[in-house]
């Protein structure tokens, strides 16, 4: 809503919200509008009650060429990455997938979207100029929030689509709901991420203890991951996940553009690094020169000791 209320004010077009289930409740519907959207189309069927890739595809196609957008945002969930790529083709336009930026091109109008792209190398920047709607698939975590307005004025407009047996092409027999055992590091407000530079997976783990200390997560560079020390899903950068902490501490991490493209939007970033001329540097509102592995232990015992005087 953030990047599309953004985009629609460029190009002087209304912003438009998709809401596609079963017993929508009217509060959830009218708070897209205080999030940012001019209109909001809704459409609630039984058949929408789970999701399923054929039904869902259905009812977002109808309400494309129903109001006929010019640009259309999917989140790239799974359920984004699942039904995205179906929409398009039917539509009959390209879909970019996956995007980490996303500009308009002022002379043109057109779309500008950037991913990554060759293993996270190289940036790509791919525009669809010749056919409507321009679509992606947006990664979580790279458009920023709107603050809700509840005095935002819009309207609420229900398309009908016409289901048939036929469009309930699988059957769904049970739904398990896992609750997740960590949380998401694109929820943390403190992310403690460790580098290359830390050395081993042993001194990597003590991050865990700075992080629990400062009520954060730990995170991780690409060669961190790539070493097997982190999960994947702890990833920051253009191959892993865009992140937006109140504070990000990036140690031993030098700085490269892929990680960066992941990180650079942190209120506040702690560099700790003991090669001064790192790229990180430069990204960060305050740098310390040291060895990281000697600062860790410091760090965390003078964090006890303040909790303990406060």
């Amino acid at each position: 809503m953030g990047g599309g209320r953004r985009s629609a004010d460029t190009l002087g077009e209304p912003l438009m919200a998709l809401r596609v289930g079963s017993g929508l409740t009217e509060a959830q519907t009218k708070a897209l509008i205080a999030q940012g959207a001019d209109e909001v189309v809704v459409v609630d069927d039984p058949a929408l009650a789970v999701y399923m890739t054929e039904p869902y595809a259905k009812a977002m196609t109808a309400a494309i060429e129903a109001r006929k957008p010019g640009i259309v945002f999917t989140g790239a969930t799974t359920i984004g990455r699942d039904l995205a790529p179906r929409v398009s083709a039917r539509v009959k336009t390209g879909l970019t997938a996956d995007c980490t930026g996303l500009e308009i091109e002022e002379e043109t109008r057109n779309l500008l979207m950037t991913r990554p792209a060759f293993g996270g190398n190289i940036m790509a920047t791919i525009v669809c100029p010749e056919h409507r709607p321009q679509m992606s698939t947006v990664r979580p975590g790279v458009m920023r929030k709107l603050e809700r307005d509840e005095k935002r004025a819009g309207k609420v407009s229900r398309l009908e689509v016409k289901f048939v047996a036929g469009d309930r092409n699988v059957e769904i027999l049970e739904v398990v709901v896992e609750k997740a055992a960590k949380k998401n590091i694109e929820e943390a407000n403190v992310l403690v991420s460790g580098g290359r530079g830390l050395g081993t997976e042993e001194n990597f783990k003590k991050l865990n203890t700075v992080a629990a200390e400062l009520g954060g997560l730990v995170s991780a560079s690409r060669a961190v991951v790539d070493a097997g020390w982190a999960a994947q899903d702890r990833q920051v950068g253009q191959t892993g996940k865009t992140v937006r902490p109140d504070v990000y501490f990036a140690c031993g991490i030098s700085g490269m553009i892929q990680h960066i493209a992941g990180m650079e939007d942190s209120e506040f970033i702690v560099a700790i690094n003991k090669n001064s001329g790192a790229p990180i540097f430069e990204y960060a509102d305050l740098g310390i020169v040291t060895d990281v592995n000697k600062l860790v232990p410091a760090l965390v015992e003078e964090l006890r000791t303040v909790k303990a005087a406060g």
